[in-house]
């Protein structure tokens, strides 16, 4: 199978896994007994408020929440019409903000672009820092620059993101003059883009970028250190050294790309595990990414808004998955995935 049918194949494989995982966002979503309009129609009954109670009722019924589960369901994902025809996620519409009181794009528009910003800066970050500094501790295994590199991983994965961060601020600000908060100048907010909001939202990412990529560049230097003394161990690299190749040389043309393996397929797990882990961070920071819209769609029960950003973390994470796949069948020529031969 070559690499572009292999390619073609894991994109349907994606499509057809997206399906599923939409219908266990939205059954998942609405295990909770009753939804916003129902428990505000609860408490609006209990104080007497019939107009508010009429309007409640009649969204109800405009976003189709009257119905069974199902019928939601297909009308929720476009396969099927609602009160205003074919209006789902596969025709652009991805619903109504309850809490907000808005359109889920108007409140996601931005921040959707600023939440893969962010997080793929961690992951540039989490890469640059992790394969030099896990392969330097693997070939000086058992001296002072292993046991450093060990301690300052230990520390990344020990210390809470939250707390990096206030700490970071908190330096930051102090010593390095460092912007407090958000992603960008205040000034720049709903400004189109340009040289200056560019060169703000750079400066403002430095801090969430290390916050956020620490505990993955941390545990990603480790499995690459292991994984790199495992195979130096192996006799075909006392073989190597002993026809006299290069050390340097040998470390990167065998150990290196065995070793490597892990270090590719992790890009599947790497950006959903950031995106989920920035929630507290972006709260604590004042980030505008989906991270606190989400934490407020899940506390209030807001379905739409809640389930939208649940399939685009899903989303990433298939994009990323097929993404690691695909680059390991290029970069290792003993993973095959044709069907066996008899």
């Amino acid at each position: 199978m070559s690499i572009l049918r292999y390619a073609i194949y894991r994109f349907g494989t994606m499509l057809l896994t997206l399906l599923v995982v939409s219908v266990l966002v939205f059954v998942i979503i609405n295990l909770p007994p009753g939804d916003y309009l129902s428990n505000q129609i609860a408490e609006l009954k209990a104080s007497g408020q019939s107009a508010g109670v009429a309007k409640a009722e009649f969204l109800r019924k405009e976003y189709a929440l009257d119905r069974a589960l199902w019928e939601q369901y297909m009308i929720w994902m476009g396969f099927m019409p609602g009160p205003h025809g074919f209006s789902g996620l596969i025709q652009g519409n991805f619903g109504w903000s309850f809490e907000f009181d808005r359109p889920v794009r108007e409140i996601v528009g931005d921040s959707l672009w600023l939440t893969v910003l962010v997080n793929m800066a961690a992951i540039v970050f989490v890469y640059a820092l992790a394969l030099p500094l896990g392969v330097i501790a693997a070939a000086k295994s058992r001296t002072w620059i292993d046991y450093t590199s060990a301690f300052v991983g230990y520390l990344g994965l020990a210390t809470p993101n939250f707390l990096l961060a206030l700490i970071l601020y908190y330096y930051g600000r102090k010593y390095l003059n460092i912007p407090i908060g958000g992603l960008m100048d205040p000034s720049f907010e709903g400004q189109p883009l340009n040289w200056e909001k560019i060169k703000s939202i750079m400066v403002h990412l430095i801090v969430p970028t290390i916050v956020i990529g620490t505990a993955g560049a941390s545990a990603m230097m480790q499995r690459l250190r292991a994984n790199m003394l495992d195979e130096l161990g192996k006799p075909y690299v006392e073989t190597a050294i002993a026809k006299g190749m290069a050390p340097s040389r040998m470390l990167t043309k065998y150990p290196l790309r065995v070793a490597f393996n892990p270090f590719v397929a992790d890009i599947g797990n790497l950006l959903p595990s950031m995106v989920s882990g920035s929630v507290l961070v972006s709260v604590v920071m004042g980030l505008q990414t989906i991270g606190p819209a989400l934490l407020t769609a899940l506390k209030t029960q807001d379905q739409f808004l809640s389930a939208f950003i649940l399939m685009f973390v899903a989303l990433l994470t298939l994009i990323g998955t097929m993404i690691s796949d695909i680059l390991l069948v290029m970069l290792d020529p003993r993973i095959r995935y044709e069907g066996r031969e008899s």
